[in-house]
């Protein structure tokens, strides 16, 4: 059994190996400086904990591990250009170094070599992998779709934002933990549990990092704080505190619409606070906290094996939170 700290380094030994030719560099390099600034690589280390809560991790496990790291930067890449987001992870974005039109192919790319690392795998369940790699591929891709036509809808319930993000984060972190547990021989009834933990564990993950957009400390968060607000982006906290928000509020908050940055900031997280959904968003990420803890429990091996699931899940959810 591996501890996380020594799954995570030994999958970023691995990672950090070229995937790309070299020409045409202006292609492939963009792709390279992405990969390049790092990141937790929390997806990839689910699908190898999933199987190594079952047996020995297989070779074809650390294949699709690879393919998921690359199909989740291949989204944050697109799903930067659709924010128009700066940064990541404290760095420039691809768009922003390199232009749109790259930064396009560059992501397309790399799911495409996303693939070549699944088509390495020798398991006799590739099929049914495959089938959840692409449905889950498919709902992140509507997950985003709804994200912005959120941006533009003036109600949005609170039960359709948790769909969106159940599609455009959850899923990933599930089918994750899913198909490591199918490469490692686990039961139906225990891949479905541990598909709940990542769908629970990716709703309080979301939870916080809305909360950290507001208030986190940008050099640590690596993102520019407040950019959910500024893109007028539907959040937690937005969608709650338009159901508890006064009317005075409501008209605040279609003023603060055309405010500059800074004042549209400064006043929502007032309008925040006053409705109390700071400290409601904290609550509500404890729920699914633990929600996941008990998924974790319910998975029927023994204790010692759910050790580094157990501990990953302490470093995604106490982020200064």
């Amino acid at each position: 059994m591996h501890s996380f700290e020594e799954l995570s380094a030994a999958f970023t030994e691995r990672f950090e190996n070229r995937h790309f030719p070299s020409q045409p560099a202006s292609l492939y390099d963009p792709a390279d400086y992405f990969l390049g600034l790092g990141g937790k690589r929390i997806r990839p280390l689910l699908c190898l904990m999933g199987n190594e809560l079952f047996g020995t991790i297989e070779e074809d496990a650390w294949q699709v591990a690879t393919a998921i790291e690359l199909f989740h930067n291949f989204t944050l890449i697109h799903d930067d250009i659709m924010d128009r987001a700066p940064l990541r992870r404290g760095h420039k974005t691809v768009h922003e170094k390199y232009g749109i039109s790259t930064a396009i192919l560059s992501g397309d790319v790399m799911m495409v070599v996303g693939y070549e690392y699944i088509a390495r795998v020798q398991s006799p369940h590739i099929r049914r992998i495959l089938h959840l790699y692409n449905q889950t591929a498919i709902q992140v891709c509507e997950g985003q779709q709804l994200d912005m036509d959120y941006e533009s809808r003036a109600q949005v319930t609170m039960g359709d934002y948790l769909h969106m993000i159940e599609l455009k984060t959850s899923v990933l972190l599930a089918a994750s933990l899913q198909i490591g547990s199918i490469l490692g021989g686990a039961g139906l009834n225990n891949q479905q549990t541990l598909y709940q933990l990542g769908k629970n564990l990716g709703l309080a993950f979301q939870i916080q990092d809305d909360y950290l957009d507001c208030y986190g400390d940008a050099t640590k968060f690596g993102k520019q704080v407040g950019g959910d607000i500024v893109a007028g982006k539907k959040t937690f906290l937005l969608v709650k505190t338009l159901e508890l928000a006064t009317e005075a509020q409501r008209t605040t908050i279609r003023r603060l619409e055309q405010a500059p940055a800074a004042e549209k900031i400064g006043g929502m997280l007032d309008v925040y606070h006053a409705c109390g959904v700071d400290v409601w968003v904290k609550e509500l990420k404890e729920q699914y906290r633990a929600a996941a803890w008990q998924s974790l429990e319910d998975v029927a091996v023994v204790s010692r094996r759910k050790d580094a699931l157990k501990q990953l899940i302490d470093y995604l959810l106490q982020r200064e939170f």
